[in-house]
């Protein structure tokens, strides 16, 4: 028989957070074995839950929910996202300038869409989401990574990206606060790197979606409140602030010199016409979720559940041996460093494996995360804080038992 194979457009892509090391996790787990998941930011797998407000304000409007909404969205989601961008000091967006979509992965994809040509580059920062480098390959385009600094709070460097520039570059990915390293850009920054994408003429994508979850008083600035004269697509959504992973509830506003812009809106109101629309009863929870009480404050408080297991994940990391990591000021994650003189690491998927195998504990590796070195691996702090605290210990004693295995 003959064998009928996937497409050449996958080749180079690759999403580790839900990859082999995660299948040999289910694999365990149907063998009876209890892992602790640390793997991904689905919040409500670790009793994180939406606000009772969103609920039931679904669950009131579901009957009506059945039919196909306008492309981009009703009018009353859209309305508060308008409200809530200019309360983020986005100038000039309209109701018009708003998409509503299944997520912002689903957004993300579109405006690439929209924009890349077989060949044309996007500039994304390494360590990245790797949403984003994948949709860029599908969508004939070339990924270049730009390098983030570990040692300035993985800012991106900026002498890096603007040598990664070149005559096919078409856009600036900028992940704000970063997946997977919760660094949070300062205005200073974030300037820069419009300044680029102004002398370049590059489209700046934003990927805002934990702009509300921010500790010890940080403040999320929007890129495209800081700017008119550069095209800006920024994406948000309820998956993270609100605690909504599964509505697939997100959105995307252009903003900024639209003018230049016309024909690649008119790419993006094909693609949104192309899927019809995004799922209404998702729809139906934004007004309620931007409207109501911002319950995300609490979490992130020093004493809130996500400020404290926040506090132990990075005192407990950083008391490890060859050891490091950068205290993230904003988002879900930690990016720790594994000292290459302490743990000399060949393949860091295959150091998830076997941390995986022997202590049950499911991390993602650097790699997957298009990381250039096989040094770091990223973690949730999602978990409460007894079960952080087992699933730390247990990293502690797998890289205890490497360092002895090392020195015999």
């Amino acid at each position: 028989m003959k064998t009928i194979a996937k497409s050449d457009k996958l080749a180079n892509v690759s999403y580790d957070i839900r990859g082999p090391v995660l299948d040999k996790a289910r694999q365990m787990q149907e063998e009876g074995h209890k892992i602790i998941q640390l793997n991904i930011g689905n919040v409500a797998a670790f009793g994180l839950m939406p606000p009772d407000e969103i609920v039931q304000d679904m669950i009131r409007n579901l009957p009506d929910a059945a039919g196909y909404t306008d492309s981009k969205g009703l009018f009353a989601p859209r309305k508060a996202v308008v409200h809530y961008t200019q309360q983020k000091g986005v100038r000039g967006v309209t109701v018009d300038d708003v998409y509503l979509g299944n997520g912002a992965s689903e957004l993300i994809q579109m405006a690439i869409n929209a924009l890349v040509n077989d060949g044309d580059e996007i500039l994304i920062p390494a360590p990245d989401f790797p949403l984003y480098t994948a949709v860029v390959g599908l969508a004939g385009g070339r990924p270049v990574h730009y390098l983030c600094d570990e040692g300035s709070g993985w800012l991106p460097d900026l002498d890096d990206l603007r040598r990664k520039i070149g005559p096919r570059t078409r856009g600036l990915m900028v992940c704000n606060p970063n997946n997977p390293t919760g660094a949070l850009y300062p205005v200073e920054m974030l300037k820069a790197l419009i300044e680029i994408a102004r002398q370049h003429h590059l489209v700046v994508f934003a990927d805002e979606i934990y702009d509300k979850t921010l500790y010890d008083g940080a403040e999320h600035t929007s890129m495209a409140s800081l700017a008119d004269d550069v095209v800006f697509v920024t994406f948000n959504g309820l998956s993270k602030n609100y605690r909504s992973c599964g509505y697939r509830a997100g959105w995307m506003v252009v903003s900024g010199d639209k003018r230049s812009a016309r024909d690649y809106i008119e790419g993006l109101n094909m693609l949104a016409s192309l899927r019809l629309c995004s799922n209404t009863p998702g729809q139906l929870a934004i007004q309620t979720a931007l409207g109501g009480y911002q319950s995300i404050n609490d979490l992130v408080a020093p004493t809130g559940r996500l400020g404290r297991q926040r506090e132990l994940a990075y005192r407990l990391l950083s008391a490890i041996p060859g050891v490091s990591v950068v205290k993230p000021q904003a988002a879900l994650y930690m990016f720790p460093r594994l000292d290459p003189a302490v743990y000399p690491i060949s393949d860091d998927q295959q150091f998830a494996y076997e941390l995986l195998a022997e202590q049950k504990v499911l991390i993602v590796q650097g790699t997957g995360f298009n990381w250039v070195a096989h040094d770091h691996f990223r973690i949730v702090f999602l978990p409460n804080v007894d079960d952080l605290a087992e699933a730390i210990g247990r990293i502690e004693r797998f890289l205890a038992g490497y360092r002895r295995r090392l020195a015999s």
